[in-house]
């Protein structure tokens, strides 16, 4: 049976609307506000991972649910060392329903959505859509997909083999692309929508501020390795002026500490000093690790020391 004309892209364009391009995270309860004329407007699978509303042969979503640190998530979804993502087959049957739905939106090209799981309690997920299915790899049971943006290269095989560096490259940026807005959803839910260090609550104002950069082999995209921060907040601890000690104590650099300037170095800075961060993840297990704390701490002494000599 054909599919509903437009309610594909329907989909498509309400969630990039309803996410400001893929920025937002979206809850179960946030997705409901969709509709589409008299056809099912469910986006996500109620249960299972991959959705298949019933007039559709194809996949219209599919889902990876969020793991807390530490454990170990249900299924193996991965990124590969081509900077492709891996999505695994609904059991072990490639003829399960739910595999079929996702090769056929592999062998016809089909846009899906892609909700990326950042926070437990209540769901809430990250939309990355449109993305395409580009190859199946049956001996690993799974499905190889890639961005939008990435989809095109992916398709076109018949590439040279520097064409085929080229594309791993803009592969891997992709793969940037994707996660950037899943760990600010993940950092940001953590810290309940507030800065750390000031209590700013507008999202729209907050970055998710890496504690040791990701290009560090120490700087993992989770939650453990980030803070959430105002704009301001987060330039100055990235630029060494504000560093946070293991203990949660944040210090400012001495030189900023005896400059004489506006109300907005004093109380955006420099009363800061000495005092305890005002907001941390409720949750142990998402609170920022010691040991990414002091290495950056001990980049701001660095730093300090340099600056004063």
């Amino acid at each position: 049976m054909a599919e509903p004309d437009g309610l594909r892209e329907a989909a498509i364009s309400w969630l990039q609307m309803r996410t400001d391009g893929g920025r937002d995270a979206l809850t179960r309860e946030d997705l409901n506000d969709f509709h589409f004329a008299n056809a099912d407007t469910r986006l996500i699978a109620p249960v299972q991972g991959i959705w298949k509303p019933g007039s559709y042969r194809a996949a219209l979503s599919f889902r990876t649910s969020y793991t807390e640190p530490g454990k170990t998530p249900p299924y193996e979804d991965s990124t590969g060392v081509d900077g492709r993502f891996r999505y695994k087959w609904r059991g072990t049957d490639p003829n399960h329903s739910e595999n079929i739905g996702l090769r056929e939106a592999m062998n016809r090209r089909l846009p899906l959505i892609w909700f990326r799981g950042v926070a437990m309690t209540p769901a809430r997920y990250q939309v990355i859509t449109p993305v395409y299915i580009v190859d199946e790899e049956p001996e690993l049971q799974q499905f190889v997909f890639v961005a939008a943006e990435d989809a095109q290269a992916a398709f076109d095989l018949s590439t040279s083999a520097h064409e085929i560096v080229a594309r791993r490259y803009l592969l891997r940026m992709a793969k940037a692309r994707v996660h950037q807005p899943v760990f600010r959803s993940m950092v940001l839910s953590a810290y309940e929508n507030r800065c750390t260090v000031c209590m700013l609550a507008h999202p729209s104002l907050l970055d998710a501020a890496h504690i040791v950069p990701d290009n560090d082999e120490r700087g993992v995209a989770a939650v453990v390795n980030g803070l959430a921060m105002c704009k301001i907040h987060h330039a100055a601890f990235d630029g060494f002026f504000l560093g946070i000690r293991p203990d949660y104590v944040i210090e400012i650099r001495q030189d900023l500490l005896e400059e004489v300037d506006g109300p907005m170095l004093r109380h955006g800075l420099q009363e800061l000093h000495g005092h305890q961060l005002m907001s941390i993840p409720k949750r142990r297990l998402d609170r920022p690790k010691a040991e990414l704390l002091e290495h950056k701490y001990e980049q701001f002494r660095m730093a300090t020391m340099n600056d004063v000599a």
